[in-house]
């Protein structure tokens, strides 16, 4: 993905240089260093207040930073006013003018740098967001996701280098949201300009980003791509931050060879050496994860049947929820209260109801180990605190 009109190679990167943030004695963001390419899309993701919003106001130059700098391409901007950076930003909020039609508000940028000949760029402009029989209609007159894609369109006919997105589909319903997702990865693939997303949603970065780096406390916990995030989480908060996870504590049995044998409720488990974190020493603790999707469930009765060579542990279902394209099963078991199962309904066994004793088996392959010193609990969202 290049741009045309990029007249370096380079132009597009944006490099954080040992940025923070502080407001008296409260550090938003501590230092951090981050790098990114020239013609990626690459979101900040977290939690509410966990600097990923401040970090973006300081590339667009809403926010000085207290310490680092910021370089676009080859330029420090650091001490550059908004205006004089090569940016654009398009917010939750779309501010599009509601006296204006669709047509004069992609061209407004244009017109105010004055430049007369605007047809050609809005018409292109509008007919990339697929809006072009829209023209002529007030904002007031298309819906959500319409609108953001206006936004978008007057931030891109402006040709700037990067272009920043604050939360930009956190108003729109999430079936629009969802269709709005794979229509900005579209546009930026079209258009190569970078984008620079910041959101709390771990399905829409994943979904729409190149790279994604998962903030919390102001600091960088992990970044990569969303694949290898969800598969090799380096905490235990961005495994429960990105989707769910299970843990198990356990103790290395032996750890020579490409596997870890691990003790847990009096089995055995075996993770990967190559994905654990956690130093494998024997006698040491590790924290065990697994993925609910990953595992499969057999009743108790059928237990002989499971291959040799598979991660097991015996348990109960609690609970058990239908919903459509899976069940998903809350397991209690003597090594993990509140396992999570999720089950392809594929192939439905009716046995398997709350009460039912069960064994819950797993490739081992699919297993990954991190520091036992870690809460188990960190990045899991609590609903109560979004309401």
């Amino acid at each position: 993905m290049t741009n045309a009109t990029a007249p370096k190679e380079h132009s597009g990167d944006v490099r954080l240089s040992g940025i923070s943030k502080t407001y008296g004695s409260f550090t938003a963001v501590h230092p951090l260093d981050l790098t990114v390419p020239q013609g990626s899309f690459f979101a900040l993701l977290g939690a509410s207040g966990c600097g990923k919003t401040t970090t973006l106001r300081m590339i667009a130059g809403l926010e000085e930073p207290s310490t680092g700098t910021v370089c676009l391409g080859e330029q420090d901007v650091t001490a550059l006013p908004p205006y004089k950076r090569p940016v654009n930003t398009v917010f939750q909020s779309y501010a599009l003018f509601p006296h204006l039609d669709i047509f004069e508000n992609v061209a407004f940028g244009l017109r105010r740098r004055g430049i007369k000949s605007v047809k050609q760029q809005v018409g292109d402009m509008l007919d990339l967001v697929q809006l072009g029989e829209q023209a002529r209609k007030k904002p007031h007159q298309l819906s959500g996701g319409q609108q953001q894609r206006v936004a978008v369109a007057r931030a891109l006919i402006n040709h700037p280098k990067v272009l920043l997105l604050d939360e930009p589909l956190g108003a729109l319903d999430l079936k629009l949201r969802r269709q709005m997702q794979l229509e900005l990865k579209r546009i930026q693939t079209e258009v190569g300009i970078t984008f620079v997303h910041v959101t709390h949603d771990q399905e829409e970065a994943m979904t729409m980003a190149d790279t994604v780096a998962v903030m919390n406390g102001g600091r960088v916990e992990q970044q990569g791509a969303p694949a290898d995030l969800y598969e090799n989480p380096r905490t235990t908060f961005v495994a429960n931050f990105l989707g769910t996870s299970n843990f198990i504590e356990a103790e290395v049995a032996e750890a020579g060879g490409d596997d870890v044998v691990l003790k847990a409720g009096g089995g055995k488990l075996t993770l990967p050496k190559a994905r654990c974190t956690a130093p494998a020493t024997t006698g040491g603790r590790v924290l065990v994860g697994v993925r609910p999707e990953k595992i499969s469930l057999t009743h108790a009765d059928d237990a002989g049947a499971i291959p040799d060579g598979r991660n097991r542990i015996t348990g109960r279902i609690a609970d058990s929820s239908f919903i459509g394209v899976s069940t998903q099963y809350v397991v209690n078991s003597p090594v993990c209260e509140a396992f999570e199962v999720y089950a392809q309904n594929i192939e439905r066994d009716p046995r398997l109801v709350p009460g039912a004793d069960v064994v819950l088996h797993w490739n081992p392959a699919h297993t990954f180990g991190l520091d036992a010193d870690q809460d188990a609990e960190a990045g899991v969202e609590k609903v109560e605190e979004d309401a």
